[in-house]
């Protein structure tokens, strides 16, 4: 390639946290403005790559990381309004009241006025009239998160149609957890468990039966030692991984 990363064949990227419209990509070390949404536009290379770009000889591992959902929350526009008129549950933990602060630390409840919290001047008090600044941001946040699922579907439709599913894991996990409203926040950034848990689902028909559940504690460390362990490879002594598979 142009200009190749280390480890991989082929490679796109975006600058910083990028443009969910229109984006500008470096593909193999080349710059090209794409027009459309985002993550629509990361998945076809992506699906374009696994269609034509790889040795189908070999085995491949493709790492697909989505701009999506980092705030603000911009939805793509066949999914703008699509929850308008949905209900938002707020999380009993959002409430401003002493109950809910009694046991934390006071730092915990100046943040919720921080550009971290439901009260910050960014988006204004949270029961704003006639229509709840909150209520916006999460609506905004379910139709950005649509727009993923929708994609994330095309991948895994792919797979099954090219039979590639039987030989092939998929593991789906965020870098993060996201408060939407718990004890005030919107973020990330500490330790509360909405905070520090991430999704971590994994599907291999054939090898992962259906609804499997893995109870113990898992953690980021042990991805890597669990692909090396499913393909067949030894890890480096080199490697010096802290998790295990």
């Amino acid at each position: 390639q142009d200009d190749p990363r280390p480890g991989f064949d082929h490679w796109a990227s975006f600058k910083g946290q990028g443009d969910y419209f229109d984006p500008v990509l470096n593909v193999n070390g080349t710059r090209k403005q794409f027009q459309g949404y985002t993550t629509d536009i990361l998945t076809d290379h992506a699906l374009e790559w696994l269609r034509t770009g790889r040795d189908e000889r070999r085995p491949f591992f493709l790492y697909l990381s989505h701009k999506a959902v980092h705030y603000p929350f911009q939805p793509a526009k066949r999914h703008q309004g699509r929850y308008a008129q949905s209900e938002v549950r707020r999380p009993n933990t959002m409430a401003n009241t002493e109950e809910n602060y009694l046991t934390q630390s006071h730092w915990v409840r100046e943040r919720r006025y921080s550009i971290h919290g439901v009260d910050h001047m960014e988006t204004g008090p949270y029961d704003n009239d006639p229509v709840p600044s909150f209520d916006q941001l999460y609506r905004q946040y379910c139709e950005t998160v649509h727009g993923l699922d929708e994609n994330l579907g095309r991948i895994l439709d792919y797979l099954d149609e090219s039979r590639l599913s039987q030989s092939t894991l998929v593991i789906y996990m965020s870098d993060n957890g996201f408060e939407l409203g718990e004890h005030g926040f919107y973020d990330k950034r500490d330790a509360f468990e909405e905070s520090i848990r991430i999704p971590a689902l994994a599907y291999a028909p054939g090898m992962i039966a259906a609804g499997a559940r893995v109870a113990q504690m898992v953690q980021n460390i042990d991805i890597a030692p669990t692909l090396l362990d499913v393909a067949g490879i030894r890890a480096p002594k080199s490697a010096q991984m802290d998790g295990q598979s």
